[in-house]
């Protein structure tokens, strides 16, 4: 499998743990700024190749009412900001082709959102800016199916890809994640990521808003890293039930450092006995 370099010092699939890491949503420029410096202290901390993430403006919300962020203007200059007071790569998701170049002036990756993997146009406007980017599989996909998506990205000659798995629609408000997928999305080529957080969400599970099961994340990160992936995405929150989106999914801040231990611990013994590719 091929490595990825996101940005300068941090390397993605190299046999190395990588994280990707931040609220789920920009809710202000102080919030933004202290979760990102406190995600870079427990990177240092661990010696983890970290990205930082937080999005801008969400296009995917159960309700009208549901809070998006603070737009693509303030947003994009909040991300800035945190890039470079904080020092770790940013990566946020774009939702129309004519937001990627824009983002792209202000952070190190772009992500293709997972239901709107398919969209021809974002992923080549994603891909032509030349940034890293990282494709999540729609949670209607079959993982061999992500070979198309890679395959557009690819036709752009931005060979610097990651693919994500964030879960499968399993019958109603419900995802599940199967773990032989991971091996077909490895056998595209390029660094695997495993969205831990949202594929525990139960879409739209509490009417207004999406629920989630977070009691599962340690397990399903584990379990992840003992198969061989080669970053985990985790959206994590200093207070997640106050968190203006996903509250029922954010991993509580204070509980990432200990299990990326823990992670970096199970990596090395399933490598020790050959269990990694």
């Amino acid at each position: 499998m091929g490595a990825v370099t996101v940005a300068d010092g941090v390397v993605f699939g190299d046999g190395k743990l990588g994280l990707i890491a931040g609220p789920c949503v920009i809710e202000s420029r102080d919030h933004c700024l202290r979760m990102a410096e406190a995600v870079a202290k427990i990177s240092r901390r661990t010696r983890t190749p970290c990205v930082f993430k937080a999005s801008y403006y969400k296009g995917n919300r159960t309700s009208v009412s549901s809070y998006r962020g603070p737009g693509p203007d303030e947003g994009l200059r909040i991300l800035a900001d945190v890039r470079d007071a904080v020092g770790l790569p940013v990566l946020t998701d774009v939702h129309e082709p004519a937001q990627a170049a824009a983002a792209a002036e202000c952070v190190d990756v772009l992500q293709v959102p997972a239901f709107l993997c398919r969209q021809t146009d974002l992923v080549l406007a994603a891909a032509h800016t030349g940034r890293p980017v990282n494709l999540k599989k729609g949670q209607f996909l079959a993982p061999w199916d992500m070979s198309r998506v890679v395959e557009k990205a690819a036709s752009t000659g931005n060979e610097a890809l990651l693919v994500t798995e964030r879960g499968t629609s399993f019958g109603y408000n419900n995802l599940v994640v199967d773990f032989k997928g991971l091996s077909y999305l490895a056998g595209l080529g390029y660094p695997v990521v495993l969205d831990v957080t949202h594929s525990l969400q139960l879409p739209a599970g509490q009417g207004e808003s999406s629920g989630g099961e977070p009691e599962f994340a340690e397990p399903l990160a584990a379990a992840g890293v003992a198969a061989g992936v080669d970053v985990l995405f985790l959206e994590v929150h200093d207070n997640p039930p106050a968190a203006l989106s996903d509250a029922s999914t954010q991993l509580p801040l204070e509980r990432l450092e200990p299990l990326l231990e823990k992670l970096i611990r199970i990596q090395a013994a399933a490598r020790d006995h050959g269990l990694l590719r």
